[in-house]
């Protein structure tokens, strides 16, 4: 079931983005403060995240596998992003060569992944299995199989839109509470609450069909939620110590692939990795990695007044709306 295992996704993310922080903000407390603009771009940021990981669930669920749907994920994220930073940054007049190579080699190596996907070996399995599956998959229909290639494609592409801003949404919340770490991440755990536990449940219960819940099943989802609001808080960290999306997404998405490519290898009975994949899955890396490098920069911020919070103008965006109100005033 893709609802109970999203239900288990959003209340990791509850308990490790919601309740920590509440309670570290009420007891301790940190620097920054609350806005609306920075609580509406967080709650943007955490929607953006729930529906990637949505996206994720329904393509794997459909028969889609990590092997190829997770680089493919990570190949066309951050071209989304990009698109989106010259988007809030209005620099579409400014891109170089180098950005459409990332994006040509970006395509190229997804391609070359998802065609050359490692495959679990077959080696030592039942004969009967085989022979049943081999059965099955004679009766599906061409209906079916379109039907189940179109969720794959589907959830693919949500995960890629919205993956793609996360990273840029949330510095933008971060930017307007003042450099804040825990407030943005707050409205993120928020935002999964809504959208990964409250809309699961109600499915779950309004549908006819029985959900097969198991230990094994429900933990496993919760890992993978405590991944996801763990690195949550890591972009945030890098945010919060001088990092830009321009440079801290490139790292995220050109490593991302290579630990998803390890997990799966290393868990799963595959045959021998081929060379095509390794080839394919570099070359998505390295046009993730140009495309972000390449892609066209914000002008330098104006200088903020000597008694200004350093943070007020952590945002690039907000800070060359800023100097150009001033020369038009001027």
């Amino acid at each position: 079931s893709k609802w109970a295992a999203f239900l288990c996704v959003g209340l990791a993310y509850f308990i490790i983005a919601v309740i920590i922080p509440l309670v570290w903000l009420k007891s301790k407390g940190e620097s920054g403060h609350w806005t609306k603009d920075g609580f509406i771009w967080g709650l943007g940021a955490g929607t953006c995240g729930a529906l990637g990981a949505l996206g994720i669930i329904t393509a794997i669920s459909s028969g889609g596998s990590p092997s190829y749907v997770m680089p493919i994920v990570f190949g066309g994220a951050p071209v989304v992003n990009t698109l989106v930073s010259m988007w809030m940054g209005k620099l579409f007049g400014q891109a170089t060569n180098g950005f459409y190579l990332g994006i040509i080699l970006v395509g190229l190596g997804t391609v070359g992944v998802f065609y050359n996907k490692p495959e679990k070996a077959d080696a030592g399995a039942d004969k009967a299995a085989v022979a049943a599956k081999e059965t099955q998959d004679a009766e599906e229909t061409l209906a079916d199989k379109a039907g189940a290639l179109g969720m794959i494609i589907g959830g693919i592409c949500l995960t890629v839109l919205c993956w793609g801003s996360y990273g840029s949404v949330l510095h933008k919340s971060q930017a307007k509470m003042a450099g804040s770490r825990l407030r943005p991440l707050l409205c993120v755990g928020l935002a999964y609450f809504l959208i990964a536990v409250l809309v699961p449940i109600f499915i779950i219960i309004s549908s006819e069909t029985e959900v097969a819940w198991s230990t094994s099943g429900v933990t496993w989802s919760i890992i993978a939620g405590s991944c996801g609001a763990v690195g949550a808080l890591g972009i945030i960290l890098s945010f919060t110590f001088g990092g830009r999306p321009s440079f801290v997404m490139p790292i995220v998405f050109g490593g991302a692939p290579i630990i998803n490519t390890l997990i799966f290898v290393n868990t799963n009975n595959t045959d021998p990795v081929n060379w095509m994949f390794v080839v394919s899955l570099t070359v998505v890396i390295l046009g993730a990695i140009t495309t972000l490098v390449c892609a066209p920069k914000p002008g330098k911020p104006a200088h903020p007044p000597v008694d200004a919070n350093p943070f007020d103008v952590i945002d690039e965006n907000d800070s060359q709306e800023t100097a150009a109100d001033a020369d038009n005033a001027a």
